[in-house]
């Protein structure tokens, strides 16, 4: 799973998101406290009322007190809404600022982190977590500052009444100390484990639907449902144990905070008869006792929100600490575009390396092929030269600078990977296109495409390069993501298969699209289809994580080793099957090809 922010992280990431806007907090906290004070005029309002009646006042009297009365309710009701609308826009600045760094964070994630954390944890901190995290900034925490700030107020207005009368508040305190203490020892905990269970129950659902005709083919359909059923489960036990936290912490609460009012009805009439207080004054702490009711229920509901929006809370500031530290743009710079592996060793998990020991150098403007059993290494190997994944041992320099040095940016401003996978994001063509480049012309844009075959079907959109909604067929969508790889100009490609799900006829066609902006760059294929190997400069055969041969392809031919059983091999099943023989169109001389 990805990192979780520790409390201390938490509470600072807070002061430090909040004090960014001074004058807006301090705006919102004396609205809230100045409608706060208004509402604190109306019990001892109405004691006085009360004793003006028993002591047989004019109507007029009474009249006015009660239009006071209304006065203060009206003012408060203003500036309460007032309070709400300043906190609102306060919480969405913050909530803005917030989903952008988590966002920024999200993309700074290295992408062998998210491989190995899964999408699951990954997308429930981007949905759940950041929902839950803006109830808690927008709903939960205004609400316990403006009842807390109602609390104290209120006990403050019964001290000025009668200090005496503050007495009854004390029978609720060690209730609701102590059974808030035994709670938030718990909940936060609680919550992160809920939160996590319901994480891996999402990934295993996204894996197990991504991978259903896998699942399928195999017939482990069962093996499937039981695995999601123990996961349904844990987060069962996980929901379970935050709820019997608050069945026992609620009930407890309220009985702490509903007994000072009855205390003080009952004690208000000993205080009276001992000529300690008067009737006006235990009317008005009666109703202070009775008002603080309400704001005391809205902090503890709100608080068990908050406590599970700090856990999303944590879990959504923790991606920070995923990303890592950034990469500093003043490091070393790259002497030159010589991409060279140096004892190379891998691992995706400890103790079982999938790479030993690489040394491979790719020189500039070299066409290099990759071939080799499935399973062998290749993709990975292809990752690692591409700065996708770090080494777990060696080193992968590029002009003598490791790759994991250089800036996100400046790296795939040098070395790209280009895979089976491609994505059509939501909005215009040129927006799709212009995330390569920002700030591109037409005309860039327009020869991209024009490179890669797709500048036809571009214009005859309904709308060009500005037609949104965009509904492509998988040989266009692979066509979008070589104009991007266009624009984006890298000197060395890594190219895993990038044409190889498309139909075959269409996959040539691009082959020889590409070829044209292949031209004086560093290129090397992982290929599954020999044709690649043939055309390239040199084959690097891969087995058991280790480079075995590595030559042109007329030498390794020539060895008799394992690239010639491979040629033999696929060359005999490929004639067999009508497929081109490449010798017969080269006639020996290779031509650099798109792979």
């Amino acid at each position: 799973m990805l990192p979780i922010a520790s409390r201390p992280q938490v509470r600072a990431y807070l002061r430090a998101l909040f004090t960014d806007y001074p004058g807006r907090l301090a705006g919102v906290l004396a609205l809230h406290v100045t409608g706060a004070a208004a509402g604190l005029a109306a019990p001892p309002l109405l004691g006085l009322l009360v004793e003006r009646v028993a002591t047989g006042a004019s109507t007029v009297t009474v009249d006015r007190i009660a239009l006071a009365i209304a006065g203060f309710v009206v003012a408060q009701a203003v500036l309460v809404r007032c309070a709400r609308v300043a906190a609102a826009q306060l919480a969405e600045r913050v909530l803005a600022r917030l989903r952008e760094e988590f966002v920024d964070g999200v993309l700074a994630i290295p992408l062998s982190t998210v491989e190995r954390a899964g999408t699951g944890d990954l997308l429930s901190r981007a949905s759940r977590d950041v929902a839950q995290t803006s109830d808690s900034v927008q709903i939960a925490l205004p609400m316990i500052v403006v009842s807390g700030l109602q609390m104290l107020l209120t006990l403050a207005a019964v001290g000025l009444v009668g200090p005496i009368l503050l007495l009854p508040a004390l029978v609720g305190v060690p209730v609701i100390y102590l059974s808030s203490r035994w709670y938030f020892n718990r909940a936060n905990a609680g919550y992160l484990r809920e939160t996590a269970a319901l994480a891996r129950m999402a990934d295993g659902l996204a894996e197990t639907v991504e991978g259903a005709r896998t699942v399928e083919t195999l017939g482990w359909q069962q093996r499937r449902i039981r695995r999601t059923q123990e996961q349904l489960e844990g987060t069962y036990a996980a929901a379970m144990y935050t709820l019997k936290l608050r069945t026992l912490w609620f009930p407890l609460s309220e009985f702490g905070y509903a007994v000072p009012a009855a205390v003080a009805l009952l004690a208000g009439g000993w205080f009276v008869m001992e000529g300690w207080a008067s009737v006006g004054q235990v009317t008005a702490a009666v109703l202070y006792f009775v008002s603080i009711i309400d704001p005391l229920d809205r902090i503890l509901s709100y608080i068990d929100m908050l406590q599970l929006g700090q856990a999303s809370f944590a879990r959504v500031i923790g991606v920070r600490a995923a990303a890592g530290a950034p990469v500093p743009a003043d490091g070393p710079k790259p002497v030159d575009e010589v991409l060279v592996a140096r004892d190379v060793r891998y691992s995706y998990v400890d103790g079982r390396d999938v790479l030993h020991g690489i040394d491979l150098a790719v020189r500039p403007g070299e066409r290099l092929a990759m071939v080799g059993p499935s399973g062998a290494g290749k993709s990975t190997l292809g990752r690692l030269l591409a700065g996708v994944h770090a080494p777990r041992a060696g080193a992968v320099e590029l002009g003598t600078v490791p790759l994991e040095a250089l800036p996100l940016d400046e790296l795939r401003g040098h070395v790209a990977l280009v895979t089976q996978e491609h994505h059509v994001f939501i909005g215009s063509l040129r927006d799709n296109l212009t995330l390569a480049r920002p700030g591109a012309t037409d005309a860039e844009l327009c020869a991209a495409l024009e490179t890669v075959d797709a500048l036809d079907w571009a214009l005859a959109l309904p709308e060009g390069l500005d037609t949104a909604d965009l509904s492509l067929s998988p040989a266009q969508a692979q066509q979008l993501a070589l104009a991007r790889l266009v624009l984006a100009d890298p000197h060395t490609l890594v190219l895993d298969e990038a044409t190889s799900l498309i139909d075959p006829r269409a996959a040539r066609h691009l082959e020889r699209s590409l070829a044209g902006a292949l031209e004086g760059r560093t290129v090397i294929a992982i290929a599954h289809r020999l044709f690649s190997a043939h055309d390239a400069d040199r084959v690097a055969v891969v087995e058991d994580g280790r480079i075995s041969e590595l030559g042109s392809h007329d030498e390794l031919v020539a060895a008799g080793g394992a690239y010639a059983a491979l040629w033999r091999s696929w060359h005999g099943l490929s004639l067999q099957q009508g497929v081109d023989d490449p010798d017969d169109h080269h006639g020996g001389d290779r031509q650099p090809e798109g792979q």
